[in-house]
């Protein structure tokens, strides 16, 4: 470390220096040709706070300046680029680790590409900064949640003579409430008995057994959902006639004019020891139009990749016996060296996953600039939260389509505590738990299906139904319909490891499902 001697160094010159630059500098071993550098920024921008910012807006000519310098001081300083943001080139040493990969193409971005960027638009955006939480937040939560689900459920065909909970009065025939289940209980006679709330009071809810259309309807409710009833009774018990849940329903599968392809994978887990490189690196040269006789490749305009894009550090013990690359930096360096290779009139949208090394509340912020940083400087990469919701495709008279992904953290819970999911096995078959949820209109209903942060806008309430629901996480590979949503599930690209096969999974490898907007086509790619 030569921290002293640089800061001497720049305020002689006058400069001040950001704190994690100062780091950066004092970590390169080589204090006399930073110093250089700095004295050059310094005369040719004529700034005296020298930041990452500073040198990224001035990156064609710094990079000059570090060119200038003997080759073998180039060397010494060539971490010192790429941690500034001004190269993902990596080292001799880090591209050991990739050996298939070419150079990337020297395309420019052309107006017609400029064009296209503004077609990608993500329309949502929840998180805030994490504070000190207590009791009445989460109350605000749920107190929000249950508004808008009863907004959404309150004029449908089936709740006739709608009443608040503390309305009900005498023995009362043919009403219907909104409530929020806070209690499900099985009698030792197999009936159901739910205990729902709205914002006045509390009821309970009897589902005969005899009922049993009926019944496994109630089977399937979740805790914390909130759901509609029809029946008779008096304010203390009702006996249910119907149940109806929100629902998500798309009522035409629209088409878009113009002729696109996206593409969806997920759960990469670079960095993993079991990572499929040979495999990903065919699908980078079907994305480039490499493979001979695929014309349809080169309409690939958009790639969305679900989370877990590296495998990240510590996420379950033992990890490290399973790691190639045990750096997290330098597994982002070197996934985004990857995704660099694809041609950059594809527009790469990436959101986080529980091994992203972003905080597991969700919903999860942004990949972490701190670490993903190569990620940041790539021109055609959007980088969302989880759970978002982008649109892809508008064009003029034609509104494009909504697609909605979640990583899908939520899932096992569902698949091991509904009865419906649990008799299917449907971790095998995630786009059956996709469609309950869908049913809910809410991605982790249940207080502890997911780990959370309690805000007034729910984040995982679907409040817009999606064209296309995108998840992954399960790595089972899943194209289906449900209300006319496309519902796609992503395959992973990390071969089983040990920790998978001790939990019973059974994932597929390398299949990506391709969505072609204009025909509304899917074809099932096999990179394995």
């Amino acid at each position: 470390m030569n921290t002293p001697e640089l800061l001497k160094f720049c305020i002689e010159k006058g400069l001040l220096v950001d704190e994690e630059v100062l780091s950066l500098f004092s970590e390169t071993g080589d204090v006399e040709s930073v110093k250089v550098i700095i004295e050059k920024i310094k005369n040719h921008t004529q700034k005296r706070l020298i930041t990452k910012k500073l040198f990224n807006e001035n990156k064609e000519t710094v990079n000059q300046f570090f060119s200038d310098l003997p080759e073998e001081n180039q060397k010494k300083l060539e971490k010192l680029k790429i941690q500034l943001g001004l190269s993902i080139k990596i080292s001799k040493e880090v591209s050991t680790e990739i050996t298939k990969i070419n150079e990337p193409e020297k395309t420019e971005i052309t107006n017609e590409l400029g064009a296209y960027i503004e077609k990608v638009k993500v329309l949502t955006t929840y998180f805030s900064k994490p504070k000190k939480l207590g009791v009445s937040d989460f109350l605000d939560s749920f107190k929000n949640r249950f508004i808008e689900m009863k907004n959404i459920l309150q004029n449908h065909y089936a709740l006739d003579n709608l009443v608040s909970i503390n309305k009900i009065s005498g023995d009362r025939r043919g009403i219907s409430i909104i409530g929020m289940v806070s209690d499900k209980r099985v009698s030792k006679n197999k009936n159901i008995l739910l205990e729902v709330e709205d914002l006045t009071g509390k009821t309970k809810i009897f589902i005969n057994s005899n009922n049993q259309e009926l019944y496994k309807k109630a089977e399937d409710v979740a805790l914390d959902s909130v759901i509609g009833v029809n029946g008779s009774g008096k304010r203390e018990i009702l006996f249910a006639k119907e149940i109806v849940f929100p629902d998500s329903v798309i009522f035409e599968r629209k088409k878009s004019p113009v002729e696109e392809h996206v593409l969806f994978i997920g759960d990469l887990h670079f960095g993993s020891k079991k990572f499929l490189e040979g495999n990903f690196l065919k699908l980078i040269d079907y994305l480039n139009n490499k493979v001979p006789n695929t014309p349809e490749s080169e309409k690939i305009k958009y790639l969305f990749i679900v989370g877990d894009l590296v495998t990240g550090v510590g996420n379950y013990p033992g990890q490290e016996k399973d790691l190639k690359i045990k750096d997290l930096e330098e597994q982002f360096i070197m996934v985004s060296e990857l995704l660099s290779k694809i041609r950059r009139d594809v527009k790469i949208i990436i959101s986080p996953g529980n091994h992203d090394c972003v905080r597991l509340m969700e919903p999860q912020p942004l990949l972490d600039e701190k670490y993903a940083w190569p990620l940041y400087n790539l021109k055609n990469v959007i980088l969302t939260e989880n759970p978002a919701t982008v649109n892809i495709g508008a064009v003029k008279d034609f509104p494009g389509f909504n697609v909605l992904t979640y990583h899908g953290f939520s899932f096992p819970y569902y698949a091991n505590t509904i009865p419906k999911l649990m008799a299917e096995k449907v971790m095998n078959a995630p786009e059956k738990i996709m469609s309950y949820l869908l049913k809910n209109r809410h991605l982790a209903p249940a207080h502890t299906s997911a780990q959370y942060f309690p805000s007034k806008l729910d984040s995982h309430l679907i409040r817009q139904v999606p064209d296309i629901f995108f998840a992954g996480h399960t790595h089972k590979s899943a194209v289906s319909y449900y209300n006319n949503i496309l519902l796609i599930s992503s395959s992973s690209w990390e071969e089983k490891t040990p920790y998978q096969e001790k939990f019973g999974n059974e994932p597929d490898h390398c299949k990506v499902p391709m969505f072609n907007l204009k025909t509304r086509a899917v074809k099932m790619l096999d990179f394995e």
